[in-house]
């Protein structure tokens, strides 16, 4: 048996909200730890202001990567470079269609209603590099591959994958 293998990984655009609750809640754990010392009630405060910061941090930097193997998509999301998580699986069997973001091929979708799943850098590109994925479960699927794992889908799904 024939088994491709392809792995990509793609940077989410980084949010300044997240960038600034970031730094904002690192901030006040630190001034509410160190006022803790005169104020015990303070130290409470700070110990859970650095809890929150600890998960902001972790959400402010993440990159999704996705692995190929063998008519299989899997998404897991990373997390500031540390922890990693599984977020989705697909059996590629079950996709509709896989075109550009802005393909002529997804004209027949535009009115159906499915719930979209963004797991790209979120940002425009030119030329766009962000291909959609309907799912038969009713998904709508946005993902940025390289041409490598839109090659390796294609082989596998000729009639369903557009590279327009």
């Amino acid at each position: 048996m024939s088994e491709t293998y392809v792995e990509c990984l793609v940077k989410k655009k980084s949010n300044p909200v997240k960038s600034f609750l970031r730094v904002l809640t690192i901030m006040l754990s630190v001034a509410f730890i160190l006022l803790g010392f005169i104020f015990a009630p303070a130290l409470i405060v700070g110990l859970v202001m650095a809890v929150v910061a600890y998960f902001v941090y972790m959400n402010a930097e993440l990159e999704y990567e996705y692995l190929y193997l063998d008519k299989e998509l899997t998404v897991d999301k990373v997390m500031a470079k540390t922890k990693r998580k599984r977020v989705a699986q697909y059996d590629l069997n079950r996709m509709e269609i896989f075109a550009p973001m802005n393909s002529y091929h997804l004209d027949n979708f535009k009115n159906r209603t499915a719930k979209t799943i963004d797991y790209s850098s979120g940002e425009a590109k030119q030329p766009e590099a962000r291909y959609v994925m309907y799912y038969d479960s009713g998904e709508r699927i946005v993902l940025e591959p390289n041409q490598e794992m839109v090659k390796a889908i294609k082989n596998i799904a000729p009639r369903k994958v557009f590279t327009d």
